[in-house]
């Protein structure tokens, strides 16, 4: 007997992710024998896998590049080209309007009330919200005890050619059966091109602790975020270099939070070949070397104690001037926290629009100081824009492929 064809689709909001039938599955499910069937039916395979393989960021490339492990290409085979976001991340860009999302007075925009009541949206999706706030505390935990001794992973792959690399990388699981097994709610979006699993696009763009106590205890925790680092490991290539991008890099901010993100990408065998820090505040360089920053980045660190421009044609402008430096076959992680929406806004918009960085960034930063009530007396009038707005530029950073996260 053969079996139906599935594959993910978006789900309707509220409900959960659910798999529907394809349609060259239907023709199968519904009895077809005739030989249109399978014609139709190969076809529609041979047209994906051609589409997964040359139009995915992670594909071939050109034929010049060094051909990536077979287990790369088998996963990226695989891959579907959609976005699909979490049940309630669709519930929230939906409904943003109703929820008072698209408000650019920041007295009516409030970002904490689908988290503190059923009322405010609707009792599934807030029985989702809590479950997915559950989970994540759960996953944050096991990410931190992480104990398995992953070795540098560009050495591993460079030493083995990329042999067995898929059981390298299935190393990286948090779980056995993967990350997906922590979210048994299903509540965690899935990014195209088999990037990879994050959390959802939620307000207030933080930690959700943050709504039960609008204080600094949980403004800068980094701990509500979604990484899937084994699917990041299987897009490496034995040419592949690890970027870091910090746009606005006040090392002595929170205690560092950038540092505590390259630490956990470190613990997962992601190792930085170069770290661009530009900071406009002038630091004295034997500080930044002596006591900010760890002895073992040294190598890859180009500290530029300089602002930057939201220029296109701007020297400044890094996503021309250095970006483009790189290519697809590169993990790029871009940070941009520069509080000054006229520069960092046009940045972003610039990384969703632009042809020449498509493909290029694997995973963006962003605290996007838009019109939120409770972030008022920390954001002041920094503030521009709506919620709705910035659901819909990380958006569609994600539906691009880029792991678009809100930095805090």
């Amino acid at each position: 007997m053969k079996k139906m064809v599935t594959v993910e689709a978006a789900p309707t909001s509220p409900g959960r992710n659910v798999p529907y039938t394809s349609l060259a599955g239907t023709f199968i499910r519904n009895g077809s024998s005739s030989s249109k069937a399978t014609i139709f039916f190969m076809v529609c395979v041979a047209l994906t896998t051609f589409f997964n393989l040359f139009y995915s960021p992670r594909g071939f490339g050109n034929g010049n590049q060094v051909q990536a492990p077979l287990a790369s290409l088998m996963r990226d085979s695989r891959s579907s080209p959609l976005y699909i976001p979490a049940a309630v991340e669709s519930y929230v860009t939906e409904n943003a309007q109703t929820l008072g999302y698209a408000h650019s007075d920041p007295k009516f925009a409030e970002a904490c009330a689908i988290w503190r009541s059923p009322a405010a949206s609707t009792l599934e999706n807030y029985q989702n919200l809590m479950a997915f706030r559950e989970e994540v505390e759960n996953f944050s935990k096991i990410i931190e005890n992480f104990d398995a001794e992953i070795p540098p992973l560009m050495d591993e792959m460079r030493q083995t050619g990329g042999k067995n690399w898929a059981n390298t990388c299935k190393a990286l699981r948090p779980h056995p059966d993967g990350i997906e097994a922590l979210f048994p709610s299903q509540q965690i979006s899935k990014l195209p091109f088999n990037n990879g699993y994050v959390e959802p696009l939620l307000p207030p763009m933080r930690h959700p602790a943050f709504c039960d106590d609008v204080e600094e205890t949980h403004i800068v925790r980094l701990d509500y975020m979604v990484h899937d680092f084994e699917a990041m490991c299987l897009s490496l290539k034995p040419h592949s270099r690890i970027v870091l991008f910090d746009l606005g890099a006040s090392l002595k901010f929170h205690r560092g939070p950038i540092v505590q993100m390259m630490k956990m990408y470190e613990k997962f065998g992601f190792m930085f070949d170069h770290i661009y820090a530009f900071e406009l505040t002038p630091f004295d360089p034997i500080e930044v070397y002596e006591t900010l920053i760890p002895e073992e980045y040294f190598s890859a660190y180009h500290w530029i104690n300089a602002g930057v421009s939201g220029d296109p044609n701007n020297r400044m402008n890094p996503l021309k001037s250095i970006l483009k430096q790189f290519n697809q076959d590169d993990l790029i992680i871009f940070k941009l926290d520069i509080d000054t929406s006229s520069i960092e806004v046009p940045l972003a918009y610039q990384l969703l629009k632009d042809e020449a960085t498509k493909g290029l960034v694997d995973h963006f930063y962003f605290e996007h100081h838009v019109n939120i009530k409770e972030m008022e007396r920390w954001w002041g009038n920094s503030m521009q824009g709506s919620m709705k707005d910035s659901l819909e530029l990380m958006g569609g950073l994600r539906e691009k492929g880029v792991g678009a996260h809100y930095w805090i």
